[in-house]
């Protein structure tokens, strides 16, 4: 098949759209069984986390509020800068609720650990991550992610809410990047 528009900037597919839906779908299923007696707030993490929670919400079979948090820690650049300022708060009291937050990627950890402390200090009787991606051997920090969809490596990796440049996100497959796509405008991703 040959690749047309977007797909032209992608090296691979990683992770197949059909392979998400059976991991979201799993995902959705566990933390139902888990929450079974509780009302979870699913808290989104914009912009990347929209695609993931949007389908998540929809397989978990149980009343659940969400809301949504902007963070930033990368500028404009592809690599942390390490310092994460809050540009869209919660607009609710956590006290007393169980809080999951729901992540399209973890990479350094230290975006979430930051999250994880603001979150608690502000008593939400219990705190988890829900993310689809992980790179391990990215971490910073020693972080726990209770309902994780897939480990991947060291790539760049565009699609299902994540994205370069504000584009991408749209692809419905995680996707390895080309690296000339990136490199032009900023070096290659640290």
């Amino acid at each position: 098949m040959e690749k047309t528009g977007m797909m032209l900037d992608v090296r691979e597919v990683l992770v197949s759209s059909e392979e998400i839906q059976d991991k979201v779908r799993e995902l959705g299923e566990r933390i139902t069984r888990d929450y079974r007696d509780e009302k979870p707030l699913l808290v989104g993490i914009l912009n990347g986390s929209v695609v993931v929670l949007s389908d998540l919400m929809r397989h978990i079979d149980l009343p659940c509020e969400i809301a949504f948090m902007a963070v930033s820690s990368y500028g404009a650049g592809t690599t942390t800068s390490g310092v994460v300022r809050i540009l869209k708060d919660l607009d609710r009291d956590i006290t007393g609720r169980h809080v999951l937050i729901v992540e399209d990627i973890v990479d350094t950890g230290l975006t979430l650990s930051h999250l994880r402390r603001s979150l608690l200090s502000r008593g939400a009787e219990t705190l988890e991550v829900c993310a689809l991606l992980s790179k391990p051997s990215r971490r910073e920090v020693d972080l726990e992610i209770k309902y994780l969809g897939f480990e991947v490596p060291d790539e760049f990796v565009v699609g299902y809410g994540i994205d370069y440049a504000g584009s991408y996100r749209n692809l419905p497959d995680v996707c390895v990047l080309k690296p000339e796509v990136f490199e032009k405008d900023t070096g290659p991703p640290g």
